[in-house]
C-alpha cells in the first residue's frame, strides 16, 4: 500500500472491525493457550498467570504478536481475513514506537473492566460494567469524523480497508 493521505483511503467500517475484533480474540486466545502452556511447561507452574511474571507474560505475549504483524504487514490473520490493514495517518506501516503505542493504549478497551476487578466486582455487574464500557467506547468511534477508536486517535494510527487485488 503506498503513502496517500487520510483522507485518500476511506477509514474501514465499525461492523467490519468489530467483526475482526471478535475473530482476533478467538486467535489470540489459541496464541495465548498454546505460549502458556509453553510457560507452565518451562517453568514447572501449575498455572501459567500466578504472579506478576505470569500477568506479565500475558502482557508481552499479545505485545509481541500485534507488534510483528502490525509492523510487518499491517495485517494479522483477523485484519487479512476481514480486508483491514492497520496504517498510520500517512497510510504507511506502522513503525515500532507508534505499534507499541497502539498496543498499550488498545488496553482501553478492557480498563474498567479490570478496574472494577481490582476493586472487588465480580460476577454480573463486572460483565455489565465490561460491556457498558465497550458500548461507550464504540459509540465514541461513532462520534469521530473518521470513525476511529480512541486509542487509535492517541497513537496516530488507522485502520482502513484492504481489499485485495484484482488480476
Amino acid at each position: 500500500m503506498s503513502a496517500t493521505t487520510p483522507t485518500a483511503v476511506p477509514p474501514a467500517g465499525l461492523a467490519r472491525r468489530f467483526a475482526a475484533f471478535i475473530y482476533e480474540g478467538v486467535l489470540l486466545f489459541a496464541v495465548l493457550f498454546f505460549a502458556c502452556f509453553l510457560y507452565v511447561v518451562l517453568t514447572r507452574q501449575k498455572d501459567a498467570l500466578f504472579g506478576a511474571p505470569g500477568y506479565v507474560f500475558a502482557f508481552v505475549v499479545p505485545a509481541a504478536y500485534f507488534l510483528y504483524f502490525w509492523t510487518r504487514t499491517g495485517q494479522t490473520l483477523a485484519l487479512k481475513t476481514w480486508h483491514l490493514r492497520v496504517v498510520d495517518m500517512h497510510g504507511r506501516p506502522l513503525g515500532m514506537a507508534r505499534a507499541f503505542a497502539r498496543y498499550v493504549l488498545s488496553w482501553l478497551w478492557l480498563l474498567p473492566g479490570l478496574s472494577l476487578w481490582l476493586f472487588g466486582v465480580r460476577g454480573g455487574l463486572l460483565t455489565a460494567g465490561l460491556v457498558a464500557w465497550i458500548a461507550i467506547y464504540t459509540l465514541l468511534a461513532r462520534l469521530h469524523p473518521q470513525r476511529q477508536f480512541l486509542h487509535d486517535v492517541i497513537a496516530g494510527s488507522r485502520v482502513v480497508t484492504q481489499l485485495p487485488l484484482r488480476r
